[in-house]
């Protein structure tokens, strides 16, 4: 296990969220219970990615007989959040390994996030096996209207970046635009 957990049973607030220009955006997912504030940045894929496979959980539960969580279908009024993400914005550490998990005695959704660790391949040269334990985790337990509004939120975010071109299908980084065409043309 590892010895740092930043843990949240009940979060005040958590989102993800950016800061800079389309382009050059850096994603960070973040908590908040009371004072207590975590961030920790990852990737735009792997926040597209936690969204949809927290909508995944979540359409799979409600699609259970009798929605015994309660699960709704769509996010809850009063759960939506636009607000940017709250400052000081002090990176604990940029994710890698993710998991997703379901926890029925509590109704809630479990996110945990895992730092990259970087590994000195030439130092291992002979091992054949590595087995690494992350120092800090973060995890995160919130309920399913939460979870709604996260994935919803989520799924904005990442798609309020560059403007994708019609023709090379590439992210457009301004409006003299240029692209490939699949035979050479301009």
């Amino acid at each position: 296990m590892p010895s740092i957990v930043h843990g949240f049973d009940w979060p005040d607030r958590f989102v993800i969220g950016t800061v800079g220009q389309p382009g050059s955006r850096t994603f960070f997912m973040q908590a908040r219970e009371g004072a207590r504030l975590v961030s920790v940045s990852l990737e735009k894929e792997q926040s597209a990615a936690l969204a949809e496979r927290v909508e995944e959980v979540l359409d799979e539960l409600m699609a259970t007989d009798g929605n015994p969580f309660s699960v709704p279908a769509i996010t809850p009024e009063g759960l939506v959040d636009n607000d940017p993400l709250e400052q000081p914005i002090d990176e604990e550490f940029r994710a890698g390994v993710m998991s997703l998990g379901w926890d029925p005695t509590t109704a809630q959704i479990v996110i945990e996030a895992f730092p990259v660790i970087e590994v000195d391949m030439e130092e291992l040269e002979d091992v054949e096996v590595i087995e690494v334990e992350p120092e800090e985790v973060l995890v995160i337990r919130i309920p399913v209207g939460t979870a709604r509004a996260f994935a919803k939120r989520t799924r904005e975010v990442v798609g309020a970046g560059r403007p994708i071109c019609p023709l090379c299908r590439l992210p457009m980084d301004s409006d003299d635009h240029i692209c490939e065409l699949p035979d050479g043309f301009r």
